[in-house]
């Protein structure tokens, strides 16, 4: 019998040693420690209008306007809440209702519209692409109070005055929000739409199918600025929605420092309790902001 010889076991591979960190240099040291400085007090700075704002909407007005200055209230004025809410001069909730439904439906359709517009610009060849993209843009250089007239004519006339249609529509397309979907749209890979295509889509199918379930994380960053921007909307709805039922909540705000009244702790808790929903949406959608501006292909 031939003795069977067993190979020996490999030795395992020792995994390769990182090299050790090169320790800092004083001056290294100063720059990071200066810039975390720099950053601290960036972040103090822009605490403090949140500060003073739920500071004073606790408040009485006495101690808001008193001309010695306490970091806090003395007394916690918790009432100010049910002063806030059965004010009869203002309903705070319908108006948060109100710039609910018009935020919403404005940041639906401006999706909507203005990324269907950016995707034909990007991709759907014809010849006058060029001349309506470089007129999308010089819409970016009128100022909106020059159109404010003309726009309003044509509510008037369409009788939507005091009506939610009127406050809306005007003002669902962005000439900038198409040209951020033109710009990320050109970058978008063209193989998986080659590949729609294969399976009979069409530009319109394709979109759909193919490059709306992949821009998701776009789709949110412009989401998010443009349900911030249409939440704090004023002239428009306030030109528009001249009845007290169709206020926003940036108009009901201004009701509470006029010409003959002054009610300063109540705009100081109406401003917290508006910008809460601002804040959750922020908070939710964060993370989005950053990857969909870089999405954009835009370079600083």
């Amino acid at each position: 019998m031939t003795a069977t010889t067993t190979p020996p076991v490999a030795a395992e591979e020792e995994a390769p040693l990182r090299p050790r960190a090169r320790p800092r240099t004083p001056a290294e040291t100063l720059g990071t420690s200066a810039r975390y400085l720099a950053l601290i007090i960036a972040a103090g700075l822009f605490l403090v209008p949140f500060y003073l704002i739920i500071r004073n909407a606790l408040a009485a007005d006495s101690e808001i306007t008193a001309p010695g200055w306490t970091l806090f209230p003395s007394t916690i004025h918790w009432e100010n809440f049910g002063e806030l809410f059965t004010d009869p001069s203002v309903n705070l909730l319908q108006a948060l209702g109100n710039s609910a439904i018009v935020a919403i439906s404005q940041t639906v359709g401006m999706l909507l519209l203005c990324s269907m517009a950016g995707y034909g610009l990007a991709r759907i060849p014809y010849r006058y692409a060029t001349p309506i993209f470089y007129a999308v843009l010089v819409t970016l250089m009128i100022p909106p109070a020059v159109t404010f007239i003309p726009s309003f004519i044509i509510v008037s006339q369409l009788r939507w005055v005091d009506t939610y249609q009127g406050i809306i529509v005007p003002v669902l397309f962005s000439g900038f929000t198409t040209f951020l979907f033109r710009q990320y749209f050109l970058n978008f890979p063209r193989s998986l739409e080659e590949a729609a295509r294969l399976d009979g889509l069409g530009y319109f199918g394709a979109f759909w199918r193919i490059v709306v379930p992949n821009s998701g994380a776009f789709f949110s960053a412009i989401a998010v600025i443009t349900f911030i921007n249409n939440w704090n909307q004023f002239l428009w709805p306030l030109i528009i929605g001249q009845d007290s039922s169709k206020w926003t909540v940036q108009v009901a705000l201004s009701t509470f420092l006029t010409a003959q009244t002054i009610n300063l702790h109540e705009l100081f808790l109406a401003a917290a309790v508006s910008i809460a929903p601002l804040v959750l949406v922020f908070v939710l959608l964060q993370r989005y902001l950053v990857q969909g501006v870089a999405e954009t292909g835009i370079k600083g």
